[in-house]
């Protein structure tokens, strides 16, 4: 059975020191506050066994100190494959029809949305789209031929009103 209100009593009693001690390790209160949830987290999974703990308070201790470190370590990773790789070039910016189809394609019902960009994008069948999707065949052939038909109506519209701008 949980111990609701002795995790609770435990929590209470104990965050702010916990808190400050992670803080004072990493330097960064955001840091030190998500180490310290996410050790709460782990404590509360795991409270039959935390509580019997002679300092369940040192468990979560403990616990916040190795997340902290261990996020700090991937940073510091992170730092040096960039340093060795280089930071990779910014993407260049989409093109103005690609824009359009996107803003066309989010007009489109959802179902009609998904079929297209599984057929077309990631170029699945439409017997693999049925599968995705869960919809029968013809339902999926449906849903492509109404979906093209108003994309392109939205495409027209669209290229009408920037010619008439």
């Amino acid at each position: 059975m949980e111990d609701v209100e002795g995790f609770d009593e435990f929590y209470r009693r104990s965050r702010q020191r916990l808190l400050g001690f992670v803080y004072l390790h990493t330097g960064d209160v955001t840091e030190a506050q998500d180490s310290v949830q996410e050790a709460y987290a782990r404590a509360w999974q795991r409270w039959s066994t935390v509580r019997e703990h002679a300092d369940p308070e040192a468990w979560v201790r403990v616990v916040a100190t190795r997340i902290a470190i261990s996020k700090w370590r991937s940073l510091r990773t992170r730092a040096k494959a960039y340093i060795r790789h280089g930071v990779v070039e910014s993407s260049p910016a989409p093109s103005s029809a690609t824009l359009e189809v996107v803003t066309a394609l989010r007009k489109l019902p959802e179902a009609q949305r998904t079929a297209i960009t599984l057929f077309y994008l990631l170029d699945l069948s439409v017997e693999e789209v049925a599968r995705a999707t869960g919809a029968p065949t013809g339902t999926v052939k449906a849903r492509l031929a109404r979906g093209r038909e108003k994309l392109a109506g939205l495409l027209r519209t669209d290229a009408r009103e920037v010619a008439d701008a």
